[in-house]
């Protein structure tokens, strides 16, 4: 039996990373380059000529005299962390197939838990962010599901302290390409419709079951095909995906995790979409995640912790 060409993949190897990135100088580098690939562009007034302050490392508009450096106003701005242990935590959550604990993730860098958490938060919320861009398109599968732990009290479908969210799965010739995990308010026709129009192509044929929350997506203009299947996880084959992407998802990140906060939950959810979107050439995985980085914003400790817990990812 051939093996399969996208598991089997090499990869980008420890070897190879630390001949790309072995040091700071290379890091910040590399840096540069995924922030300004047509080369240095002020972000005060948009002049290209500069000079560089090398001991320093910033930048000089020759119009503006503004200064700045490739870490500011990215999600590296004010951070004390090497760039050095900022690529090797790109490198391991980008790398595998499962996420990293924090806490495995502060024993690779040599960093505190507090630390290593924070960043691989700021991580990512740069892959959410970039989720949010692409739509999905052509035949689609579509179901609801839940994140959480085991909580006391009322399984599946109206559970509390639970995060729910869609799962999506675009398929080719009957094979899984893309997916999306969007966590929404509820399961309401009104949520599934707004998720719709803002994350299906017009055009796209999406199959679901018979809830009835669902009936959204032919309220955003798209062919629906409804496969009643009684209660519970659909198991009828037409959703095949869905569940396997499903379980999958719940195996890697329970499994590495143990648990997460509903607060952070769209994260881990977006950070599964963006490795699985992305899982056919590993070894572009590290650049791409780092300039998604250093493209949006800051993303300070204050709007990372919406609701500080003491329970958040004590495992990961």
């Amino acid at each position: 039996m051939a093996r399969n060409a996208v598991q089997f993949q090499k990869g980008l190897s420890m070897a190879e990373f630390n001949r790309l990135y072995g040091s700071e100088e290379q890091c910040h580098a590399a840096l540069v380059r995924m922030r300004w690939p047509d080369g240095f562009v002020c972000p005060k007034c948009g002049g290209r000529k500069h000079s560089y302050l090398a001991p320093k490392r910033l930048f000089q508009c020759t119009a503006c005299r503004a200064q700045t450096s490739a870490r500011a106003g990215t999600i590296f701005h004010k951070s004390r962390t090497p760039l050095t242990k900022w690529f090797v935590a790109m490198h391991l959550m980008t790398g595998s197939k499962n996420d990293i604990a924090a806490l495995e993730l502060a024993r690779q860098l040599g960093i505190k838990w507090d630390t290593a958490w924070l960043i691989k938060q700021k991580l990512m919320e740069a892959m959410r962010q970039r989720n949010s861009i692409y739509k999905l398109a052509g035949d689609i599968q579509i179901d609801d599901a839940y994140q959480g732990g085991e909580k006391p009290g009322k399984r599946g479908r109206g559970a509390a302290n639970k995060t729910p969210f869609v799962i999506a799965v675009q398929t080719r010739d009957g094979r899984p390409i893309y997916t999306q995990m969007r966590p929404i308010a509820a399961f309401t026709k009104e949520e599934i419709k707004t998720y719709a129009v803002r994350s299906i192509e017009p055009g796209s044929r999406v199959l679901s079951d018979g809830l009835g929350c669902f009936k959204g997506i032919d309220e955003a203009g798209l062919k629906h095909v409804v496969k009643v299947t009684g209660g519970g996880r659909p198991e009828n084959a037409d959703f095949k995906w869905v569940n396997t992407g499903l379980g999958n998802a719940k195996s890697a990140m329970t499994g590495t995790l143990r648990s997460c906060d509903p607060q952070h939950a769209a994260r881990y959810l977006a950070a599964f979409e963006w490795r699985y979107n992305r899982r056919f050439d590993l070894k572009e995985n590290l650049g791409r995640l780092a300039r998604a980085a250093a493209m949006i914003p800051p993303q300070p400790r204050k709007s990372i912790i919406a609701i500080q817990s003491t329970a958040a990812e004590q495992s990961g």
